[in-house]
């Protein structure tokens, strides 16, 4: 059996659907759907309301410049890219083919945010970069670091010694914990995750092995963040990085835009109305999608669509953007997916989230492509996909952007929105971009688990060569 002949096809259900309205009923009922935006506002409109500007994505990439030399001291594996946390962006035809995409509806790549270091998830970007945000704070202020210094001064005894006595906390489903508390502890802080019900053990092992204090709880998400707010606020020790809240987290993930214009410009890859840009994004609570997505949207403009991609059973970005329309006016201005009567449970724990972040709905409604939905079995048949045919290594969450090219062209949802925005006649010279989110660090005995279930799904026995690489 090739390793081609395994790939699943797109979901039943979106082969079927002939109607382009959404269904809050195929919602409700954990089926896949796709919900297409009607907006196509200013880019810059959402981040104003909450004082955010395009100047504000360039100062984090000048601070994460600036940081550059500590993190290649810090972490030995950031040498070879003098301190600088990015990922490639990948051409992946055989993987492209296995997925269903017709040369004819553009190529895909992968941007490959599932072997960051350091961190190993997506999270890198923003997670790591509100920590240094946070130490920079404080050793300017305590006069451990001029303006214009060397931040390899903050790996002194010193720098060490003042961020002892300070701490840094988050509430996390597992890979923002990971990023937080990987960075808090190498600088000296005191770090503190307060972790859901749905983390994985092996994440919290990790964390503690790095000296971090995990703090379980026995709820979801929003739980997990509700209660390390709450000791944060009793603590003046405390820095919380507020996952819900967070403009410093926001614009960590922003970052990465001007890097990914540049590897697509030494792709050969033009982006413009002839060349529209897509970007498939997994979808927890919104802020990493989000920031991405703003950080697009202002070099691009509407010539990038970006789409997310969550569970079907907790799709809380998808019922945030509903929110305030007739289908979902009746539940207020930030509903939860168990408003709608959903679960939250779901295998891609990144993505457990009931509620998502009012502030990266607010920053993304104007510039949104859509939302679509992917359950749990298909997002481990994309992810035994992947290992087959790019030796790609992933978690299922990072699964779901896998589904975006499908999803936009078999759905009659998709149709309508390539009619409506006039791309339906470009897209054989479009790009497409998956964004694998997570994967780096999973145990090799939890990713044969992961594996084998997705072969199962799929139908194909064993587990090709090169997976694991």
């Amino acid at each position: 059996m090739s390793d081609l002949s395994i790939v699943p096809n797109p979901p039943a259900a979106l082969a079927a659907d002939a109607d382009p309205a959404f269904s809050l009923a195929d919602l409700a009922a954990g089926r896949p759907v796709l919900w297409a935006s009607d907006e196509a506002g200013d880019p810059a409109s959402g981040g104003a309301l909450h004082g955010i500007s395009p100047a504000d994505v360039d100062a984090t990439v000048e601070r994460l410049a600036r940081f550059a030399p500590l993190l290649a001291l810090l972490f030995p594996e950031l040498d070879a890219s003098a301190g600088r946390i990015e990922s490639e962006l990948v051409r992946a035809p055989r993987l492209q083919q296995a997925l269903g995409m017709p040369e004819g509806f553009g190529t895909l790549l992968v941007k490959a945010d599932h072997a960051l270091p350091v961190a190993g998830s997506i999270k890198a970007r923003g997670g790591i970069h509100e920590v240094l945000e946070h130490a920079e704070a404080l050793a300017l202020a305590h006069g451990l670091l001029a303006p214009g210094g060397d931040y390899r001064v903050l790996a002194s005894p010193a720098a060490r010694a003042l961020f002892a006595a300070h701490q840094v906390a988050v509430g996390s489903t597992g890979n923002l914990g990971l990023a937080i508390g990987v960075m808090a502890s190498a600088l000296g802080f005191e770090a503190v995750v307060h972790m859901s019900a749905d983390a994985k053990e092996w994440k919290k092992a990790r964390l503690r092995k790095r000296g971090v204090e995990v703090v379980e709880h026995a709820g979801d998400y929003a739980e997990a963040v509700a209660a390390g707010r709450r000791a944060a606020d009793a603590d003046p020790r405390c820095h919380f990085v507020d996952d819900e809240q967070s403009r410093s987290l926001l614009l960590g993930y922003a970052a990465a835009a001007p890097h990914l214009a540049r590897q697509l410009q030494a792709l050969g890859r033009t982006v413009d109305a002839q060349h529209p840009l897509f970007v498939y994004l997994p979808c927890g609570v919104g802020g990493a999608p989000g920031g991405i997505a703003y950080g697009l949207a202002q070099i691009y403009g509407p010539h990038v669509h970006c789409f997310f991609a969550e569970p079907t059973r907790s799709p809380c970005f998808l019922v945030q953007m509903l929110a305030g329309t007739p289908v979902l006016a009746h539940l207020g201005s930030n509903p939860s997916v168990y408003d709608v009567g959903l679960d939250n449970r779901t295998e891609a724990d990144g993505l457990a989230v009931p509620r998502a972040s009012e502030l990266a709905a607010d920053v993304v409604r104007p510039l949104l492509g859509g939302v679509y939905t992917v359950e749990d079995e298909y997002m481990f048949r994309l992810l035994h996909t992947a290992a087959a045919t790019a030796s790609i290594r992933i978690e299922p969450s990072a699964a779901a952007g896998l589904a975006g090219p499908a999803m936009l062209r078999a759905s009659a949802a998709g149709q309508a929105y390539l009619a409506r925005r006039g791309l339906a006649d470009r897209m054989a010279q479009s790009t497409h971009i998956a964004w694998t989110t997570g994967g780096l660090f999973v145990p090799d005995e939890e990713y044969e688990r992961l594996h084998a279930r997705g072969a199962a799904a799929a139908g194909a026995p064993g587990r090709p060569a090169g997976a694991a690489a």
